[in-house]
């Protein structure tokens, strides 16, 4: 786990004229980042993993990756919504839960954001035992992701957890 890493691989931080990379609570955007963030806010709202999954749905439909043309990128969507519901979750049982779900697509890397106002760091249940239930969200995580961390907001409580999932080729 990288917890040092704010903004995607291949993004440069943000906007220095929009600090949100130009993109409202409803996903949609202002024409300067080409659709390249969305946010999705989630304080207070219920069913909110079903909702993450559908909003994440919509951005990767908008953005090329469904409906899939080949297996593979197929995989990489529903991976994608694996981490989301995966991320989700974890905010609902462990932190309160969601405040709000951002999606960063990148040339090479597609990064969610997860924010929370918890105090605790999320991680892999170890030894990870396949067999028993629960505490396998981080171990996906892991697993699918090409990297993941957690960003503190140094004076303000809570966190931002992060996972980037390579872009379909």
């Amino acid at each position: 786990m990288s917890t040092t890493r704010p903004y995607a691989a291949d993004d440069r931080g943000p906007d220095a004229g929009n600090s949100d990379g130009g993109s409202d609570v409803d996903g949609r955007t202002d024409g300067r980042t080409q659709d390249a963030v969305r946010r999705l806010a989630l304080t207070g709202e219920s069913g909110v993993v079903p909702r993450a999954r559908d909003f994440t749905r919509q951005a990767l439909r908008d953005w090329g990756w469904l409906p899939a043309s080949t297996a593979d990128r197929r995989a990489a969507a529903e991976d994608v919504l694996l981490v989301v519901s995966e991320l989700v979750t974890n905010a609902c049982l462990h932190a309160g839960g969601p405040e709000e779900l951002r999606l960063r697509r990148g040339t090479k890397a597609l990064r969610l954001e997860v924010v929370d106002a918890g105090s605790g760091d999320p991680a892999p249940r170890t030894p990870h035992r396949a067999g028993r239930p629960g505490g396998h969200g981080m171990f996906i995580v892991q697993r699918l992701c090409l990297d993941w961390g957690v960003i503190r907001g140094g004076d303000r409580p809570g966190k931002t957890v992060w996972a980037e999932l390579a872009a379909p080729s």
